[in-house]
């Protein structure tokens, strides 16, 4: 059993992805050209946003948000301790500092509540982090940074597809699709994402016109669209290749699809593994859509049990072992154990599933049954 069965998905769609890649190669267009361009129209219109600017990696995407919007050496960048290491990592790499605020402990997002006792004349932006599939509070967020004045930037790599509905009775409009809230939002196509590519990449989405000409500059060398090898500003080389760009047009049109059969299987493991032991299973939040990146419990015996699937030939992952504040990279900012306890205790309890749309059902049936011989 794996946890990602990427060919299952590969089989499924073969021919098409066959006649994308025969495409490009008769087109010898390998960097730029049409795919690329289709592709950033569609994943607009998916996001229901004016502009989306594709790049060589979710990574690439967060820093050239943050780089866009100006931030500089001393600059405070609010974000959570609880996700992979290149949401903080970006933020260090441009000089600012990464200020970390705890989770809400039912759906492993930052605590929007506590956002505001962190904020000081030196923060500039938040990013918060969408994690395992599902959506933060950004009624909250939007309202904290409108009255600071600060920027926004979802770091959307888990969630494409996911929705929110404004809690604002004013607002009647359709639920938001992730990243299409803050002023940025940032997408990971890595190959084990819910739109997964043959190899590295991502894409910023915005409303934003003059953010998203900047980017298109700073993705590129800094290079004028309009003047070969005139430089207007300084920026570096992400650019989305060709190949996947064609492979991941042709999956975008069964995104929806995939991510339906995630939140039916996430459903079959709620209703025989809630109630199980002391196995606490996810809860999708009102008004969330949950596409599940991730199917993960929580239980004190984490390790114990992902022990016992191990022998039993199931497949279990951690994310995330080490909280970023006790990451050694981030030893200089001084933080210790204790000081974002609701982080700390997921770290140790936290297990995630396999949940990905092809799974077969009898697999299904095999995890549960030994969960729940674990337990008995």
């Amino acid at each position: 059993m794996k946890f990602f069965d990427l060919q299952r998905q590969d089989k499924l769609i073969k021919k098409e992805i066959d006649e994308a890649i025969r495409r490009v190669l008769n087109s010898s267009v390998f960097i730029g050209g049409q795919e690329v361009e289709k592709f950033e129209k569609e994943i607009a219109k998916f996001c229901r946003v004016k502009y989306a600017v594709s790049v060589n990696s979710g990574t690439d995407a967060l820093f050239l948000s943050l780089k866009a919007l100006g931030v500089e050496p001393g600059d405070e960048i609010v974000t959570t301790p609880f996700t992979f290491i290149a949401t903080a990592e970006v933020i260090t790499n441009l000089g600012a500092k990464p200020v970390f605020v705890d989770i809400n402990p039912n759906t492993f997002n930052i605590n929007s509540s506590k956002i505001r006792e962190v904020i000081t004349e030196k923060t500039k932006g938040v990013m918060p982090v969408h994690l395992f599939g599902q959506m933060v509070d950004m009624d909250e967020i939007m309202k904290i940074a409108k009255k600071y004045k600060l920027f926004v930037i979802e770091d959307a790599a888990q969630v494409i597809g996911a929705k929110i509905k404004s809690k604002v009775k004013s607002q009647k409009s359709k639920a938001a699709m992730a990243g299409s809230v803050g002023d940025l939002g940032c997408f990971s196509f890595f190959p084990t994402k819910n739109l997964g590519a043959y190899g590295d990449g991502g894409m910023i989405v915005t409303n934003n016109k003059k953010l998203a000409d900047k980017i298109r500059l700073l993705k590129n060398h800094g290079s004028s669209p309009k003047e070969k090898y005139l430089n207007l500003i300084l920026g570096m080389n992400s650019r989305l290749d060709a190949l996947q760009a064609a492979v991941l047009r042709k999956k975008l049109k069964y995104l929806e699809e995939w991510n339906k059969k995630r939140a039916k299987n996430a459903l079959y493991y709620n209703k025989f593994l809630k109630g199980v032991g002391d196995i606490i299973v996810p809860e999708t939040g009102l008004g969330l859509t949950h596409i599940f990146h991730q199917y993960t419990i929580r239980t004190k015996y984490r390790d114990q049990l992902k022990k016992y699937l191990e022998k039993e030939g199931i497949p279990a992952m951690i994310y995330y072992l080490i909280p970023l504040h006790l990451q050694p990279c981030f030893k200089y900012l001084n933080f210790k154990k204790g000081n974002f306890p609701e982080a700390e205790k997921a770290a140790k309890e936290v297990l995630s599933l396999p949940i990905y749309p092809e799974l077969p059902r009898k697999d299904q049936n095999h995890i549960v049954q030994k969960i729940r011989n674990f337990y008995a």
